[in-house]
């Protein structure tokens, strides 16, 4: 069974957190809506490094690769939260997380689970940087 989780209004590195320790029990997951994800912080600042960050290329086209799509934005930063994503336990755990930038036909109808950890909290939704 899969486990469906709203990322409306959720916070980007709890959301992370979360979803890591929970796949790395052996759950499935999937993320729909990473749009919607919040990033919290001075947008000025977490800009200007993300900016900086896909500035940096290695050589060729092997170097480091960062997307700016918002669903491998938020399954990379459930990837810095494993136990090495390269082998072993990280590498299978990192198998059963799927995102979605919407929510898919197949999940229209299933139970959602709501991560609204702050509602204060004020932040700006991840496909706001990327413009």
């Amino acid at each position: 069974m899969i486990k469906v989780i709203e990322g409306k209004n959720a916070i980007l590195g709890r959301l992370a957190a979360f979803v890591a320790k929970e796949i790395l029990k052996g759950e499935e997951i999937a993320i729909v809506n990473c749009d919607e994800v919040v990033i919290t912080g001075n947008q000025k600042s977490i800009q200007e490094e993300f900016d900086a960050m896909r500035d940096r290329v290695g050589h060729g086209q092997r170097g480091p690769v960062h997307h700016k799509d918002t669903e491998k934005i938020v399954k990379r930063a459930i990837r810095g939260m494993l136990p090495n994503h390269r082998f072993g336990r990280g590498r299978e755990a990192f198998k059963r997380v799927k995102c979605y930038r919407k929510v898919p036909t197949e999940f229209k109808d299933s139970k959602v689970i709501d991560l609204k950890f702050q509602e204060k909290q004020k932040g700006n939704k991840l496909k706001e940087f990327l413009h």
